[in-house]
């Protein structure tokens, strides 16, 4: 089996990375017919980002904090795992942002894009969903739009809804919104096109972010699910990805 290790910065994923290296070989990330990612989540969506244009499966294991998206960490009978791993495919947002110069920019999200307000002032947003304006006017700090995989991420962290692998939606989710003080947000089909419009750009600037990519004084937001691009992640059998997302709406 080709394997390719990367390593976060940190000492013991370092060390990890050399240990695995002498105990299983390594290739060029190029020839690799799986890759083996060793960090946190953060790590895992920076390998996800540099290399969605190869195809090649993904395998993380967690030497971080969380690690969600990546199995447990051990040196002994990796090929062994890899080989009974159960694939999960990601597909990622697109997200199309217009400034206020007219500068047009864009960027792919594995968790989620969101929007948020520049300064001490609330954002001013509209809201339309497949051309049509749902909500004239947000008062809030910020929305988002999360992926499945995300939605236990920021989304959950701002009371969005858990979204289970494979029910085809997206969650758009408020961040602290205040008007209209009842709205929590909506669950929509992944084929949905959001656009987020800034109603106030000059006194209330806005930023968008497509998970670690930020833009800033943004006037208006695209996003859409991007079917074109998978990632594929692979997790142990005991501990698969829609068995953690499951168990996360469990949580007291």
């Amino acid at each position: 089996m080709k394997l390719s290790f990367l390593a976060a910065q940190t000492p013991e994923a370092q060390r990890a990375r050399r240990e695995l290296e002498r105990r299983y070989g390594a290739v060029p990330v190029e020839e690799a017919e799986v890759l083996v990612p060793l960090g946190g989540d953060g790590f895992m969506l920076e390998t996800l980002h540099a290399h969605l244009d190869r195809k090649v499966p993904i395998y993380g294991m967690n030497l971080g904090t969380v690690g969600f998206l990546l199995n447990s960490f051990a040196i002994e009978g990796l090929e062994e795992r890899i080989c009974a791993a159960i694939g999960v495919d990601l597909y990622p947002l697109r997200m199309r942002a217009r400034d206020q110069r007219g500068a047009v920019h864009e960027s792919l999200a594995i968790n989620e894009v969101s929007v948020f307000r520049e300064t001490r002032q609330a954002a001013w947003l509209a809201i339309d969903i497949d051309g049509i304006c749902r909500l004239e006017q947000l008062v809030c700090d910020g929305v988002l739009v999360a992926t499945p995989a995300g939605s236990t991420a920021y989304n959950l962290s701002a009371h969005g809804p858990i979204i289970p692998l494979g029910a085809d939606l997206l969650a758009l989710t408020p961040i602290s919104p205040f008007r209209p003080r009842r709205w929590r947000g909506a669950l929509l089909p992944s084929r949905t096109r959001f656009t987020i419009r800034v109603l106030d750009p000059e006194k209330r600037p806005v930023s968008a972010v497509a998970d670690f990519s930020e833009f800033r004084d943004v006037v208006r937001v695209d996003v859409w699910e991007d079917r074109a691009i998978a990632c594929r992640l692979l997790f142990d059998p005991e501990h698969n990805l829609e068995e953690r997302i499951l168990k996360e709406q469990f949580i007291p």
